[in-house]
């Protein structure tokens, strides 16, 4: 399904390297949903999770490319930041429907990943230490 991907024109350590970036920036967007939605109700945290997913969508390119110009040479300094993503580039993400690429399919599942910590039930603290 993923042959002629570019993740596999990188050498080993090109991969290796990406997919701890991408580690790194799946950890980040989780953590970062997780603080936006603490104390909040849970009618909020849908619309905050629509907003975290689109900034991530959004945002991550230039991540991506700031590791691009460290292992390949000659990459000019720019941004790659455009527009927000349209509404239906979003569906086609989490409905795994736009392009069949590793980087679209694991934005994908990560956006659900979000989705799902955005909803997770918060632990209430006791206010009595004998409960």
């Amino acid at each position: 399904m993923y042959n002629g991907d570019s993740f596999y024109t990188l050498t080993m350590w090109g991969q290796i390297g990406l997919a701890c970036v991408s580690l790194l920036f799946a950890a980040l967007a989780l953590g970062f949903t997780r603080l936006l939605v603490l104390r909040r109700p849970l009618i909020m945290r849908v619309p905050v999770w629509i907003v975290a997913f689109i900034t991530f969508v959004w945002a991550s390119p230039q991540g991506y490319y700031t590791y691009y110009r460290m292992i390949f040479d000659g990459l000019p300094a720019q941004s790659v930041i455009k527009a927000p993503p349209p509404p239906q580039e979003l569906v086609a993400l989490l409905t795994f429907t736009g392009p069949a690429t590793l980087s679209a399919h694991s934005t994908g599942v990560l956006g659900w990943l979000m989705f799902a910590v955005a909803i997770w039930p918060q632990r209430r603290k006791c206010r009595d230490a004998a409960h």
